[in-house]
């Protein structure tokens, strides 16, 4: 039987071969109906949150003889529990530790305003990752967002740490501003809890040692947070000037 002809271009090329596919760029897929509908909770959670406060009041709770109305062993983790909620309301994080420091001392109000401050940081957390990351994840892929994100992402702990120690960055602002971004909750948590520890020692003492203004806890604590106050004043004039300098050029 005579065999089967074949022409040159049919032997250099294999029957099952395929030609190689063009590479695809991949591209974001922006938020669907569901991602906008949670983020748009979010906001009406923090916004009831911050609205709550007409009807309450953290500080004046704390301060409010609570103590003196619920057992000892109620009294620490509900602390922190109202703690916690007055940050989500956003409450700023100098007035209650200054209520700590009035009602428990130094070494017991430094101990729940760290724990009420990093339980607070965690609620949050998982109010942003839940709600709103993935409405917002399309928008972080800027020049400058992007890194933003990729440097929360590669180096979590060491990014929300040196969050914590800048003077002047508002609590509620790294909070979800890390939970939007792709860093994990354990370096968060952990970077939060112990991030926080300096200045929170510096307000708990100034209040706790306000009875006694010539005493040295008071005024070292007072320069401190004089300090605190001036670095962030001159964070704030250089963030500006740059601006200004960015719109001239």
């Amino acid at each position: 039987m005579p065999a089967a002809l074949t022409t040159p271009a049919d032997s250099a090329t294999p029957p099952d071969s395929a030609a190689p596919a063009e590479p695809v760029e991949a591209t974001e897929r922006p938020a669907g109906r569901s991602a906008w509908w949670r983020f748009g909770l979010l906001v009406v959670l923090l916004g009831a949150c911050a609205g709550s406060l007409l009807l309450w009041s953290p500080t004046a709770l704390l301060s409010g003889g609570l103590a003196d109305r619920l057992p000892g062993y109620w009294f620490a983790p509900l602390f922190a529990l109202v703690y916690a909620v007055g940050t989500l309301a956003f409450v700023p994080r100098p007035a209650l530790n200054a209520v700590a420091g009035l009602l428990l001392g130094i070494q017991q109000g430094v101990l729940l305003a760290v724990l009420g401050t990093t339980l607070g940081a965690a609620l949050a957390f998982g109010l942003g990752r839940g709600l709103g990351r993935e409405a917002l994840k399309p928008y972080l892929r800027g020049k400058v967002l992007g890194a933003l994100d990729q440097r929360f992402t590669d180096q979590g702990f060491r990014s929300v740490l040196v969050l914590r120690l800048l003077p002047g960055l508002p609590f509620q602002a790294g909070n979800y501003g890390a939970a939007f971004s792709g860093v994990r909750f354990l370096p968060f948590l952990l970077a939060t809890a112990i991030g926080v520890v300096p200045t929170t020692v510096v307000y708990v003492t100034a209040a706790a040692s306000a009875d006694q203004p010539g005493s040295a806890a008071f005024l070292v604590s007072a320069g401190v947070i004089a300090l605190l106050v001036l670095g962030s004043l001159v964070g704030a004039w250089r963030a500006y000037a740059a601006r200004r300098r960015a719109r001239t050029d």
